[in-house]
């Protein structure tokens, strides 16, 4: 490859699912093309559903790639797909319902750069601005039945104005590394939906990587919370916890956490 054809290569490729959300997605489009343009980014943008765009691909100063599913496919492996075309160096995971009040990037890329960081992701703000709990500990079923009853509330970790390295953090904004992306081999497609992003994060830990949340990058959540209105989120939900605490993952990482190898 000639340097002017590398010059032109994105430095960052956004993949984005719409579940007949398009108008969501029109405004993060402008968003990102508002705010972003100091980075060379690529969008690409998986029709989950059966939908007319209401704006022409062309019209933004990114180029974005459109992937129309025949049938709807899961988190997983609609985000794994959109990979394959991915031509950056970072590979972000972004969801429709996100906006940007500036360009999250240049923190998030900075924090990437110490290479034990596996993954980096903003602070997540609800529209009132106050900070959204998106960095956890690893679940366990204890935890996950204290937080049933009311009983576990409050963040796992204290944000500071300094990089905090969870155990995870929600799939809504995640920014790899390419060659880390890969190295895992993407996220685990038998998760149909929920816990693709805890799954990930601790593949990740038994890597050896850390998974850092950046407080200098900010990007707002409209945060719909479908398991708790959608008896059918709910069950996908459910299943997709069960799968996690019956996996040799599970055992894995929490035998680390055990033995004090992890944080």
């Amino acid at each position: 490859m000639d340097k002017i054809a590398a010059q032109q290569l994105p430095e960052i490729s956004i993949s984005v699912v719409s579940h007949a959300q398009i108008q969501l997605i029109e405004c993060l489009l402008h968003d990102i093309n508002q705010h972003c343009r100091a980075s060379l980014i690529e969008l690409i943008l998986t029709l989950n559903l059966d939908e007319i765009l209401p704006f022409a691909a062309d019209r933004f100063e990114f180029p974005i790639k459109v992937i129309r599913n025949p049938i709807p496919m899961g988190f997983a492996t609609n985000h794994n797909q959109a990979f394959t075309y991915a031509e950056g160096r970072f590979f972000c995971v972004m969801n429709p319902d996100i906006r940007l009040n500036g360009d999250p990037f240049k923190a998030l890329l900075a924090c990437l750069q110490d290479s034990a960081v596996g993954v980096a992701a903003p602070l997540i703000l609800s529209t009132s601005g106050e900070i959204e709990d998106s960095a956890r500990r690893f679940p366990t079923p204890l935890k996950i039945f204290c937080k049933a009853f009311g009983r576990c509330r409050g963040s796992d970790y204290l944000v500071k104005d300094t990089p905090i390295f969870p155990d995870w953090v929600g799939g809504m904004f995640m920014l790899f590394p390419r060659d880390v992306f890969k190295k895992l081999g993407g996220f685990d497609q038998r998760y149909f939906l929920y816990y693709e992003d805890v799954d990930l994060c601790a593949r990740l830990r038994l890597k050896g990587y850390e998974v850092a949340v950046c407080p200098d990058a900010k990007v707002i959540h409209l945060a719909r919370r479908s398991s708790h209105h959608s008896f059918k989120y709910l069950k996908w939900h459910l299943m997709s916890m069960m799968r996690f605490f019956c996996s040799s993952l599970f055992l894995k990482i929490f035998w680390l956490r055990l033995t004090k190898k992890t944080p």
